[in-house]
């Protein structure tokens, strides 16, 4: 499963009721930060989440109301006694970004590692190590003012597996566990491996993170399928739609077309220009185009499952 917590929904500058717009996700033992704007301890406390769990913070663009709650946030986990490194992810300049981050920062308990994400995603047990995982982080280029990226993140689910099999290859029950975690066994020099012992691969689960884009195909791809996109709205009405696009954002119903387009089961609007007072007066102008659009709230929180189907 995958819980998920949108933690601010604001863009530009924080207002009383809306922090920055960052997300956070915990699969598997592993949390990510998607950025890390001012307000973003805030709204985390409001919410009940804790950032020192954070592994990995992924940023979409450098832009200041993404990154400028960093040097707070990194402070914080020195003074809670961090030591565990800190995984930080984005676009290309991501180290020119942080050097005056981690200059205003200061000494920090923890070391701050910058890596590149490469286009095939990585397996976080295999950037974070312990024990495999299936839970894989993917980048995708969007359209904004500078080089800018989205986020997918997807948990993989192996076929169902059918002891029929495994005992016709002639693996003792005691290692049907080892087959189910993912492992391989050797068997008088034969390796049995997952594959030979399951069905086929069931659905998993996906959630895609927009950052700030202008309605672009790569969004569209990358979205497909998912079971939350949590997608820029930064305007609300059709007519504002030349000027979403000479900012590099979208408007409601943009936002709502790129979920129908990609057959997403939730959208979860945010990023809303600070003239957006009450966004639920707005919502009629997604939901005509995709039904299951919602606007997304500071501390709203969703926990993705497996489908039943299949288990």
């Amino acid at each position: 499963m995958m819980d998920i917590t949108l933690l601010g929904t604001a863009s530009l500058m924080p207002i009383p009721e809306r922090a920055l717009t960052s997300a956070f996700l915990t699969c598997g033992g592993h949390s990510i930060l998607f950025d890390c704007g001012e307000g973003t301890q805030t709204a985390a406390r409001k919410a009940g989440v804790s950032l020192m769990k954070t592994n990995i913070i992924a940023l979409t663009h450098y832009h200041g109301d993404h990154i400028f709650g960093l040097p707070g946030l990194f402070q914080t986990m020195f003074s809670m006694g961090r030591t565990e490194p800190l995984y930080i992810t984005g676009p290309e300049g991501l180290r020119s970004a942080l050097e005056p981050i981690i200059r205003l920062t200061g000494f920090t308990s923890f070391e701050i590692r910058p890596f590149v994400l490469p286009r095939e995603g990585i397996y976080l047990s295999k950037l974070l190590g312990g024990r495999q995982t299936e839970d894989r982080l993917i980048p995708f280029a969007t359209e904004h003012r500078i080089p800018s990226r989205g986020y997918c993140f997807s948990l993989d689910r192996a076929g169902k597996f059918l002891p029929d099999r495994a005992q016709k290859l002639g693996v003792p029950v005691t290692q049907w566990k080892l087959l189910q975690k993912g492992q391989s066994v050797t068997l008088d020099g034969k390796t049995v491996k997952p594959e030979d012992v399951t069905g086929e691969k069931r659905k998993g689960i996906k959630f895609v993170f927009s950052g700030d884009t202008a309605y672009c195909g790569s969004l569209v791809s990358a979205a497909e399928g998912a079971d939350l996109l949590i997608c820029d709205a930064t305007y609300a009405e059709e007519e504002q739609t030349e000027l979403a696009h000479d900012h590099g954002h979208m408007t409601f119903r943009e936002a709502a077309l790129t979920a129908k387009q990609a057959n997403v089961k939730r959208l979860w609007l945010s990023h809303y220009s600070q003239m957006i007072e009450d966004p639920e007066q707005y919502l009629d102008n997604a939901k005509p185009v995709f039904e299951n659009a919602v606007c997304g709230e500071d501390g709203m929180k969703i926990q993705l499952r497996f489908e039943e189907n299949g288990i």
